[in-house]
């Protein structure tokens, strides 16, 4: 379900003390749990900038729910929120208490990785599987890249610089993308949340966004790690971490791609995940 005047908003939910932007599409089957996407923490970004390639394919097949993240894209941004994985955490689960939904599959980008990690260690029951993506969720030394991304100060021209940092596929970075961006980053609100978010010295952001080890360790999920070759924002040594901590996981590495494999290897992304979730189908 999306607004045809803008397709960035979807239906609003009630998750806790303020409503959710929330995209809600396909069906699912008996059984069958809805896939529930994560974005990531760019600036500008909103949960249909980030997925809004795979979320019509894997709609086709199961039901696909991707909000925007308080302090992001089009949800409410109440007066004195703390941007905390705790806060994050818990609208994912007000979300899915919202829809009356048990159990959901998780896939997260980069900062939605570490709170998808952190909603399966503190919730285990209420995800099936698991699919990080550039992910965050343990400690490493800040990247020049992401140090610019969470700096992001408003202008076309910076957006640009940040889109270079993301993609490796130079041919994706058209001048209109980075004004659409642009456009994003600077509606009421969105620019004095994003730099609540992230204030310098960065890296303190970085460790607050990792789960401890042992309980990565102790995961349970089923777990498919998808990473590009090329991120200059989250280094691969992240999911390299990942994939030797989490028993039942699986690590695809994509050779030229940088932070955006979602938008630069969309049909392998898709057909990666939809392949991982309709096997649980199976089971």
């Amino acid at each position: 379900m999306t607004n045809p005047a803008n397709p960035e908003i979807g239906r609003r939910v009630r998750t806790g003390g303020f409503d959710t932007n929330v995209h809600d599409l396909g069906a699912s089957r008996p059984g069958q749990p809805p896939v529930l996407f994560i974005h990531g923490s760019g600036p500008g970004v909103s949960a249909w900038a980030n997925w809004r390639l795979a979320i019509p394919v894997l709609a086709k097949e199961r039901r696909v729910l991707a909000p925007d993240m308080v302090g992001f894209g089009y949800t409410e941004r109440p007066a004195g929120i703390a941007y905390t994985m705790d806060t994050w955490v818990q609208q994912a689960l007000d979300l899915l208490d919202a829809l009356d939904l048990p159990q959901a599959d998780v896939v997260g980008n980069s900062f939605g990785g570490g709170l998808s990690l952190a909603l399966a260690i503190r919730a285990p029951h209420r995800v099936r599987r698991l699919v990080l993506m550039g992910s965050v969720g343990v400690s490493f030394p800040i990247t020049p890249g992401l140090d610019a991304v969470w700096g992001y100060q408003p202008s076309v021209e910076n957006m640009k610089r940040i889109m270079d940092v993301f993609a490796y596929n130079r041919d994706l970075l058209t001048d209109e993308l980075a004004e659409m961006r642009h456009r994003a980053s600077i509606r009421p609100g969105v620019q004095e949340s994003y730099a609540a978010m992230f204030p310098a010295p960065r890296q303190r952001w970085v460790d607050a966004m990792a789960s401890r080890e042992s309980d990565i360790r102790a995961l349970p999920h089923e777990t498919l790690i998808l990473h590009g070759r090329e991120d200059q924002v989250i280094p691969l040594q992240t999911s390299l971490t990942l994939s030797s901590w989490i028993p039942r996981s699986q690590l695809h590495v994509f050779g030229h791609c940088g932070h955006w494999t979602q938008i630069e290897h969309a049909a392998r992304f898709t057909q990666l995940v939809s392949n991982f979730l309709t096997e649980a189908d199976a089971a």
